[in-house]
């Protein structure tokens, strides 16, 4: 107990006189502290007493599948900030191969008495995944944001980059260049940002008098590894443009490129998506589609707070306009 006390202390900035009083329940003690000492108790694994458990925490789960994407920790650091503002604490959950999953995080969360859950870009933008964990969450009325397109039928407020708009700008950047010969290098079968930007893609092609064919499409794990075996495959078919599903999609095509002996951009283009951290410094520096992750991620806690807050969100998704960035990973297509 003594060192309990002294650790939440500390934790706090506070006497241990003061979180005695907060544990059991004694006067004296502002809101602030008093919800700063039940939070430093969540965040440190301590059990509440029992007369504190029925409330919840002010905290807030916040679920990422991996952070390698340098668009994951800019999502985490612009919703975290936005929680912070609103005197909530994210307790940060990432998942990793083999070990700790999406559900196995839910239960730690649900243990700890969370106010609510953000995911960004989970299982639930796969039509394929096993999504029980999240109708728990909806069963126990957890307040719940989802990042990112999702799956049918899950019920959650959403907060998304509008897809289909991301290729359409893409796809006609690379058709002014002269690019006829165009691939998309997307996610997995079941993903659903994925399923819309090919979607997109058709309709873009269509509209230019042309047809995509099915193999100009290849999908893989999003990874930089993903995108040079997903990209090599495409320029044994003869394609000049390729559009990717991420950033790191797109290095890796830029890399099958180079490894070819091609120069980009001036006989293979290539677009990506997200224009996370950095790529205006690769070389060459990336074309990307931008997402308005500062904006969405505030969207997203506000959507959250509203429900903490008792008020009644539409399930609907909320979708974000996405900007061309033009930089020197694309150019015109090649003669012949």
């Amino acid at each position: 107990m003594t060192r309990r006390l002294a650790h939440v202390a500390k934790k706090v900035g506070v006497s241990e006189a003061t979180v005695s009083r907060v544990l059991n329940g004694k006067p004296g003690v502002s809101e602030a502290t008093r919800r700063s000492v039940l939070t430093a108790l969540d965040v440190l694994g301590y059990e509440r007493p029992s007369q504190l458990r029925g409330e919840r925490a002010r905290l807030v789960g916040l679920v990422l599948p991996e952070l390698q994407n340098p668009v994951l920790p800019a999502f985490a650091e612009a919703i975290g900030g936005a929680l912070a503002q609103q005197g909530l604490t994210p307790v940060l959950c990432i998942q990793s191969a083999g070990g700790v999953s999406e559900a196995d995080h839910v239960d730690l969360l649900l243990q700890q008495q969370v106010s609510g859950v953000v995911f960004v870009g989970g299982l639930f933008a796969h039509a394929d995944a096993p999504h029980g964990h999240y109708r728990l969450l909806s069963e126990r009325k957890v307040p719940v944001v989802l990042v990112n397109a999702s799956a049918e039928g899950l019920g959650f407020p959403c907060v998304a980059c509008d897809d289909a708009v991301a290729v359409e700008h893409a796809w006609r950047h690379l058709a002014s260049l002269g690019h006829e010969r165009i691939g998309l290098v997307l996610g997995p079968p079941d993903h659903v940002p994925s399923l819309r930007k090919l979607v997109a893609a058709r309709a873009a092609a269509a509209l230019t008098g042309a047809r995509l064919p099915e193999a100009h499409v290849e999908r893989s794990l999003f990874s930089l590894e993903g995108g040079h075996a997903a990209a090599s495959r495409l320029l044994d078919r003869g394609i000049t443009g390729i559009i990717c599903a991420s950033d790191p999609l797109a290095l890796g095509a830029v890399r099958a490129a180079r490894r070819r002996g091609l120069a980009v951009p001036r006989e293979i283009s290539v677009v990506g998506h997200d224009d996370s951290a950095f790529m205006s410094c690769t070389e060459p520096p990336l074309t990307t589609v931008r997402q308005p992750v500062e904006a969405m991620g505030r969207a997203a806690v506000e959507l959250l707070t509203a429900q903490i807050q008792g008020a009644a969100v539409p399930p609907g998704e909320l979708l974000f306009e996405p900007e061309l960035v033009v930089r020197g990973s694309t150019a015109q297509a090649p003669r012949g």
